[in-house]
């Protein structure tokens, strides 16, 4: 792999080398290549008429070369072009053209300087075989025969390094391609990976929102008849005992009905959070167990909760604790999904619990409208006789919230404030089937 200097020194090799064994062996090959150069260095001199010692000085300096074949691969290539003629380098030109060819080097600069070393070498081997069939006295050899041999030994000293350098520097940037794509990949896991975390956070968010509004449309409702029933019990116990029994017994009755409804939400969240654990199991993907886990609790909260048709049952209730409701249905009930119907039952049970706490004594009117593609719903209580009387029941502040997110969850209309009467009204629009979050459109 092409590295900077700098990099190459931080994994251990000096200078331009990334490795020890790599500058020991650059070195063992120059060596090589310098004894090589300096033996046939002697017999180069001796056929030009120079000093042995010039001869065998060339040898050493050419042969040395090769130490810098990582760096500068073309000039090795080249020296090896240059002492040809001198019938030098083998090990030089060798090793120069397979480090060229395995090299980053352009391929047209690696075609030119491959050309030219087979070029030298073919004129060569030419003028060698054509000088020692020469030598031999009567031989009689087809003209054909000694180009054909020069270029098969030229071919024979040249291609092999070559095709040998092209083939591992292929596979070196392919490694290299896969690494890369190794290394991206695994930066793409850690990106999914934080946003499936973030999904998973933002899930579990939504199920304590949603679980925090069950648990107060389960508890304050009837707590808070019991609340009322509790103070009847008080104000009449001695004047009227008979009448004190009965609220005393719709107490129990309202304590039973909330201990219902907390058992079957609290098995519906166990359900739901079994199957958030075994999909976990299966994927480790945190957000995937928490939203299925979320999503089989909303299914199953939905199929077990109240309904529109429970609406009477639940102004009894509130009739039986002593309040004024009268309720008024336009159009026929048509089939609506399971979550509109609860939804719509859990705003009238909270606005009907806010009057009991804010406006005790006070009567209320509830509007039920069937639609076509939607239900609307109107809870309306007029002033309370007398302000801060009643139970003194607590407020967490948390009831209209609580109605609007819901309301707004399936892509319906919320809206809610005093009337001029002094009383308060609630209204909602529900469409037939959820949409997406209405957000801004009350």
């Amino acid at each position: 792999m092409t590295t900077t200097g700098e990099e190459h020194r931080a994994a251990g090799g000096p200078w331009w080398w990334e490795r020890r064994r790599s500058a020991v062996l650059d070195g063992g090959l120059a060596l090589g290549s310098a004894l090589e150069c300096a033996v046939e260095g002697v017999g180069f001199a001796e056929g030009a008429g120079l000093p042995v010692g010039i001869g065998v000085l060339l040898g050493v300096v050419a042969g040395s070369v090769l130490v810098v074949r990582r760096r500068w691969p073309v000039a090795v290539v080249l020296v090896a072009i240059a002492i040809t003629p001198a019938e030098m380098g083998f090990l030089l030109a060798t090793v120069g053209l397979y480090t060229l060819a395995a090299s980053q080097v352009p391929r047209r600069i690696i075609g030119v300087t491959t050309g030219m070393s087979l070029a030298a070498t073919l004129i060569v081997t030419l003028m060698r075989t054509h000088q020692g069939v020469g030598d031999i006295a009567g031989s009689r050899i087809d003209v054909w025969f000694l180009p054909l041999m020069s270029v098969l030994a030229s071919v024979a000293m040249t291609a092999p390094p070559v095709l040998l350098g092209l083939y591992v520097g292929a596979r070196r940037r392919l490694m290299e391609s896969l690494r890369d794509r190794a290394d991206s990949l695994e930066t793409e896991l850690q990106l999914l990976a934080e946003r499936a975390e973030e999904r998973a956070d933002w899930a579990r968010g939504e199920e304590r929102t949603r679980i925090a509004r069950e648990m107060h449309d389960v508890v304050a409702h009837r707590v808070s008849l019991m609340v009322v029933h509790a103070a009847a019990v008080q104000a009449v116990a001695l004047k009227d005992p008979q009448k004190a029994v009965k609220n005393a017994a719709l107490v129990g009755d309202m304590g039973r009905q909330a201990l219902t409804e907390l058992r079957e939400m609290l098995g519906v969240l166990r359900a739901g959070e079994a199957l958030g654990n075994s999909v976990r199991g299966a994927v480790p993907l945190a957000a995937v167990g928490v939203a299925a886990a979320a999503a089989a609790t909303r299914a199953g909260a939905a199929e077990d909760g109240p309904s529109l048709a429970e609406l009477e049952e639940l102004l009894g209730q509130s009739r039986a604790a002593g309040m004024k409701v009268e309720l008024s249905v336009q159009g026929e009930a048509r089939g609506y999904a399971p979550e509109v119907e609860q939804t719509a039952y859990r705003v009238v049970q909270e606005a009907l619990t806010n009057v009991h706490k804010h406006a005790a004594g006070a009567g209320a009117m509830v509007r039920v409208a069937h639609r076509e593609g939607e239900v609307a719903m109107q809870v309306e209580n007029g002033a309370p006789p007398v302000r801060g009387g009643g139970a003194m029941l607590p407020s967490g502040g948390n009831g209209l919230v609580g109605m609007r997110e819901r309301v707004l969850a399936l892509g319906g209309v919320f809206v809610s404030g005093e009337t001029e009467a002094g009383g308060f009204r609630v209204s909602a629009v529900l469409p037939a089937q959820p949409g997406p979050s209405g957000a801004g459109r009350a």
